[in-house]
This record gives C-alpha cells, sequence and structure tokens, in this order.
C-alpha cells in the first residue's frame, strides 16, 4: 500500500467526499489555488479539480466563513469550513455555539445542520500564545458538536470521510505536528466512525487515554517501558465528543490503573471529565487514583526552549506510571 502524509490522507478524502457529492465544497481564507491550496497544503490541487466556485476563498472573516457555512448547510450543502487556527474560533464562538449547534434542537430535530470545521493548532512550532491553544474542551461541552482530533493519516482520512458524512456540525482538529506523519493508505471510501475509539496499544498494567499528538508521546512511552516490564495500554480517543465510554472503561476495569494525557492545559481539560467519569464507573476496579497530565497553565511561550518546557513531558508522564504501578 501506498504512503501517505496526514496532509495528503485529509485531502484525498475532501476530495473523494467532493466527487461524491457536489453539495460538499470548502470555503475558507486561503482554501484556493490562488493561495497555494492552504497554509498547509490541506486542500492543495482541488481549485483546479472542482472550480472556484466550490474552493472558495474568503475574506479575514472567521465570522463569515462560519455564518456562510451555517447558511449553506440549511440549504442542503455540506460545507467544509477552515478556520486557520484554533484560536481564532473566538471570533465566531456565537456561530458555532448558538447557530450550528443548536439549530437541530431548535428546530425540534427537523433542521440538520451538516458542515465539518477545520482549524489547526499544535505546540513545537513557535506560533506563540494566540496561535497554539488545544481549545477542545470548549466544543466538548457544548452539546450538538462532534469533536474530533485524529493521531495519524489513516485515521484523518476516515474520520474526515465521517465528519463530511455526519449530519450536526464537526469540530476537526489537526495538529500541526501531525501533517507530515506517514502511514499506509487505507485507500478510497475508508470510514472511521465518529465516537469510536482505538486501542493503539495493548497492555495490562495501566491504561493511558489520550488523543492527537500526545499519542504519538504515549506510544514512545509504553514501548520504553516496557522493556522494564510495565504493560501500558494506550487508548486514542480520536473522537472526543461523542466520547467512547465504553472502550475506555473495560480498559480501565482490566488494568485497574488509569493516567489522561492531552497537551491542553491540564485544569477543566477533556482529562478532568474522563477521569471523574472513570472514578464513578470503575471505583471497584480501580487500584489506585486516576492521574491526570497536560499542557502548564499559562499562555503558550513564543521562546524555544520555554515552549517545549510547556508540553507535557515524556519524563513526568513515566514517573506518574511508575508511581501508578507502584515500581518507582
Amino acid at each position: 500500500m501506498a504512503q501517505i502524509t496526514m496532509t495528503q490522507a485529509l485531502n484525498l478524502a475532501i476530495d473523494e467526499a467532493m466527487a461524491d457529492d457536489p453539495g460538499v465544497f470548502c470555503l475558507g481564507e486561503d482554501v484556493s489555488a490562488k493561495q497555494g491550496g492552504g497554509v498547509f497544503k490541506v486542500t492543495s490541487g482541488l481549485t483546479e479539480k472542482y472550480g472556484e466556485h466550490r474552493i472558495r476563498a474568503t475574506p479575514i472573516s472567521e465570522t463569515a466563513i462560519i455564518g456562510a457555512a451555517v447558511g449553506a448547510a440549511l440549504a442542503g450543502q455540506r460545507p467544509i469550513a477552515e478556520i486557520m487556527l484554533m484560536n481564532f474560533v473566538g471570533v465566531c464562538m456565537d456561530q458555532i455555539v448558538n447557530h450550528a449547534a443548536k439549530l437541530r434542537f431548535m428546530s425540534g430535530g427537523q433542521t440538520p445542520c451538516p458542515m465539518v470545521i477545520r482549524t489547526t493548532t499544535g505546540v513545537g512550532v513557535g506560533f506563540g500564545g494566540q496561535h497554539s491553544d488545544m481549545l477542545e474542551a470548549w466544543f466538548a461541552h457544548v452539546a450538538g458538536i462532534h469533536v474530533v482530533t485524529p493521531s495519524n493519516p489513516a485515521d484523518a482520512r476516515g474520520l474526515m470521510r465521517a465528519s463530511i458524512d455526519a449530519n450536526d456540525p464537526v469540530i476537526f482538529i489537526e495538529n500541526i505536528l501531525c501533517y507530515g506523519l506517514k502511514a499506509e493508505d487505507p485507500g478510497p471510501g475508508y470510514r472511521v466512525p465518529l465516537g469510536k475509539a482505538a486501542i493503539a496499544r495493548e497492555g495490562s498494567d495501566i491504561s493511558l487515554i489520550t488523543y492527537g499528538r500526545t499519542v504519538l508521546d504515549a506510544l514512545d512511552v509504553a514501548s520504553e517501558l516496557a522493556k522494564e516490564g510495565i504493560s501500558v495500554e494506550v487508548i486514542d480517543l480520536r473522537t472526543i465528543a461523542p466520547y467512547d465510554e465504553a472502550t475506555v472503561l473495560a480498559s480501565v476495569r482490566k488494568t485497574g490503573r488509569a493516567i489522561t494525557l492531552h497537551e491542553a492545559v491540564r485544569p477543566f481539560g477533556t482529562g478532568a471529565e474522563i477521569a471523574a467519569n472513570i472514578q464513578e464507573k470503575c471505583w471497584d476496579s480501580l487500584k489506585g487514583p486516576v492521574r491526570r497530565i497536560g499542557g502548564t497553565f499559562s499562555a503558550v511561550p513564543f521562546a524555544s526552549h520555554l515552549e517545549q518546557a510547556w508540553i507535557p513531558q515524556k519524563s513526568d508522564l513515566i514517573a506518574q506510571i511508575k508511581a501508578s504501578v507502584g515500581k518507582l
């Protein structure tokens, strides 16, 4: 099978969906050929295939982008709107939270709002405090929105197709540091169901629940600890909302221990909700407290050495796992 990057996987998924359904179109500040197919090249080559009426460059106005996407979704189309960097969602929160998320509810189930909001973020490339935040918890807290973040190219392709198919709005979070990852192309028509986690590595001593870029750190740590006889089960949530409670709880009941890990800041993060869920429903199976690891509770620094210190450290993850399993 051919190797593809995550950028290529997303491009292939969007291309395939556009070929299958004339109602699928992209809009955003830099998505068209005139802007090079986006800052991260996800929509590269699509203008040439589908024309500027389906790969629509927009003004620099997040409010206009999401407002137009909501209107198009209500008219029966399936827009894929790009908000270039995740921090910019603050500009269009009203359109997302009060309109896209609530239209099905406000219409008594008669008005779906099928749209994908693609956005990029990530710590480690020097983008600074206003361009680097993981804000998935904002949207996981809102009923009516799916929140998706892939960790590898195959999942990126499958999750994007499933997101475009969905009849409710999807926040699709792409990590900058994952764009260059390579994996085998799962091929045309591939879909990953929303709300279904993956067991990225099986283990028996502790469950490590994570998503996005930190899945890579989790797998590295699991491989390292295996040399010391510690078996770590790594769960890649893939979809944060809806959360795959069944897979997580089954894993924790097997291992008896759990740690949540995410790049977003630790306080009030999705890891806290998952930890509380585990405490409530796996109390009789737990051999110790559920631990949480996340980013430093501050703005993301610009200086590279401070930025690297801000990111959850593998050394801290190793120490927490060893403490949990009693092998410090």
